[in-house]
């Protein structure tokens, strides 16, 4: 007998971090810091995480916030895609 598990629930308010993924441009890192103060104010601007790609032309940047619902998250990650310069939202 199969049983359909539903995936775990996330017990809110919890840290949730935010990966975007775009091209590495000052412009790309300034977007998601604007969406996150818009969405997420006062999170820790010192826990924020960049990398870049080996040949830069790519970057990723990793923010942790505390999350506080769905309905947040689901703001964040539409408004973070509404950039161009974003490709991908994890």
């Amino acid at each position: 007998m199969v049983t359909e598990q539903e995936p775990p629930k996330i017990e809110f308010p919890c840290d949730y971090p935010i990966k975007v993924l775009g091209e590495a441009d000052s412009r790309f890192h300034e977007h998601v810091l604007l969406v996150m103060d818009k969405y997420a104010p006062g999170f820790d601007r010192s826990n924020i995480s960049v990398r870049d790609s080996s040949k830069g032309r790519w970057q990723s940047v990793t923010v942790t916030i505390t999350a506080t619902g769905t309905s947040q998250l689901s703001d964040i990650f539409e408004a973070l895609k509404s950039n161009p310069r974003v490709k991908m939202v994890l």
